[in-house]
């Protein structure tokens, strides 16, 4: 019942009150003298309203059940058998059996039009496949672009908080005062490490334009971004990579592995005064891209930094891979655990 109170059900009533109506209206008019008549046809009409928009609500229900995450070519392929077996099931099944009661009550009045309008019904369904397919149409469009426009402004989103763990002054300032005091040390080093710096910050500020990047890309940024990290923590951080080969050319979501180890050093490794490990496992289960980040600590999920992570990266999945991706976060005994998995 729900339907017929909503907005999805306004097409159908527009559809059938502009196509009855008019046909309807002119025949009252060229019978007004002929009472029986005028009111045989208000009662056809009034029938035949609530007969189409219960047949086409069946049809449209149908179809939105059927044809879930379809596009629009696929959907008309699916209403074509739908809005024929609605069709001959309205002008002669349904159509016949309303008129020989109507005729019967009201004395088997005869209208020399019933022809006419029974083609004309046939018509109805022709418009209403029209405007149905084009309302579909303008929806999904507006949908996708909706849809689209959401995508980008949480890609941006993401980018800008892996940028604010990446550039902001505290970060910038441990990065560079940590190489400054490894250059006494060893000089090479050093070198590499600010070569890994400015490598970490130029990938996040070129990934502006770019839904999807190679796994092994962004591997190969997360252990530069480790590496940095590593300057500060020295032994305190420990970091190994599980992964498939055949994994390493699927594409993934850009910073999506990198956000969740940033995630793991900020809230995991750098609360424990002996410091943890952080293990990045990647390998194909069952058709699935499945990515593991396990870190040494205890899920601090109630601070807003971890669930404003947590969401965003939620969202993205489930606006990239239309909800079929998943993504979940807990403990497991004394380690946190954040599980990715991306149909292929």
């Amino acid at each position: 019942m729900n339907y017929f109170f909503s907005k999805r059900a306004v097409p159908n009533y527009m559809v059938w009150l502009l196509t009855l109506l008019p046909d309807y209206v002119m025949k009252i008019i060229d019978l007004e003298k002929n009472k029986e008549l005028v009111n045989y046809l208000l009662l056809e009409s009034f029938t035949w309203f609530f007969v189409g928009i219960i047949l086409t609500a069946g049809i449209q229900i149908g179809l939105e059940k059927f044809t879930k995450n379809k596009s629009v070519k696929d959907k008309v392929v699916y209403l074509i058998p739908f809005m024929i077996i609605a069709s001959v099931l309205f002008n002669f099944i349904f159509w016949p059996i309303v008129d020989a009661l109507f005729e019967y009550f009201m004395h088997k009045v005869s209208y020399h039009g019933k022809f006419a309008t029974r083609i004309f019904n046939w018509l109805n369904w022709i418009i209403w496949f029209v405007c149905y397919t084009a309302f579909n149409l303008y929806h999904e469009v507006k949908e996708t672009k909706l849809k689209n426009a959401e995508l980008d402004a949480t890609l941006k989103e993401s980018q800008l908080n892996t940028l604010k763990g990446q550039i902001n002054p505290h970060f910038m300032f441990n990065s560079l005062n940590n190489i400054r005091g490894l250059m006494l040390e060893d000089v090479n080093k050093a070198r590499n490490m600010l070569t890994s710096l400015s490598e970490t910050l130029r990938y996040s500020l070129t990934q502006n334009n770019i839904d999807a990047i190679a796994l092994e890309d962004e591997l190969e940024m997360v252990e530069k971004y480790v590496d940095i990290s590593k300057v500060q923590f020295e032994n305190r951080l420990q970091f190994e990579l599980i992964v498939d080969e055949s994994s390493l050319s699927i594409q993934i979501p850009p910073m999506l592995i990198q956000m969740l180890v940033e995630n793991a050093i900020k809230h995991g490794i750098s609360n424990i005064k002996h410091g943890g490990k952080i293990s990045v496992i990647a390998k194909v289960v069952n058709n699935l891209l499945l990515i593991k980040v396990i870190n040494s600590g205890t899920l601090q999920s109630n601070k807003r930094g971890t669930q404003v992570g947590i969401q965003n990266i939620k969202k993205r999945l489930d606006l990239l891979y239309d909800k079929k991706a998943t993504f979940s976060l807990h403990q497991e005994e004394k380690n946190v655990v954040a599980t990715i998995q991306i149909p292929l």
